[in-house]
C-alpha cells in the first residue's frame, strides 16, 4: 500500500526484530494507518524531496508487542503510527535535523546520540500529530534530553 509517493505501509512498518520473533507488525486500525499516511506525506516525501536521495525510515511504526521487545516508551508515538527515525546518506543527522526544524509541521523532533564529531552518529526521530503539533525540538544523548533551537 503506497502512503505517499516514495514510501509505502511495508517500508513503514520493516523491522529485523519482529521477522526474528515472529511479531505481526502490520496496522489494521484505520487510525494507526491515517497517522502513517500523514508521517509520510507530511515528514518523509518533504525530506526526500528536499534532498533528492532515497532513504527507508530505521524505524517506523511498531506494534506493542515489537515496542516492548526493543524496549521502547510505552508511550511511545511509534506505536501510534505518528513517528518515524531517519537519516539520509551523505546528509549529517544534525543538518537534517535543522532543515526539518525549520521546513516541516512536526510534532516533535529528537536529534538521538548524534555526536558533533560523528556527522552520521545517530538518528532523527520526528513525529506529526494530525490533531496539533508542539514544535518542541530535542537532542537526547542517552541520559538527558536538552532543548534546539
Amino acid at each position: 500500500m503506497e502512503l505517499s509517493k516514495n514510501f509505502t505501509l511495508a517500508e513503514l512498518c520493516k523491522s529485523q526484530t519482529a521477522t526474528r520473533h515472529n511479531i505481526n507488525n502490520i496496522p489494521t486500525d484505520q487510525m494507526i494507518i491515517n497517522n502513517l499516511i500523514a508521517v509520510s506525506n507530511n515528514i518523509l516525501q518533504p525530506i526526500r524531496d528536499n534532498y533528492g536521495i532515497p532513504f527507508s525510515p530505521n524505524s517506523g511504526y511498531r506494534s506493542s508487542e515489537l515496542n516492548e521487545k526493543i524496549g521502547g516508551s510505552k508511550t511511545s508515538q511509534h506505536c501510534k503510527g505518528q513517528a518515524v527515525d531517519v537519516e539520509v546518506p551523505t546528509i549529517s543527522n544534525l543538518d537534517l535535523a535543522n532543515w526539518c526544524s525549520v521546513h516541516l509541521n512536526f510534532d516533535q523532533i529528537i536529534l538521538e546520540f548524534y555526536k558533533e564529531e560523528e556527522p552520521s552518529s545517530g538518528w532523527v526521530h520526528i513525529s506529526f500529530n494530525l490533531e496539533s503539533n508542539r514544535r518542541k525540538y530535542l537532542a537526547f544523548d542517552g541520559k538527558q534530553y536538552k532543548e534546539m533551537k
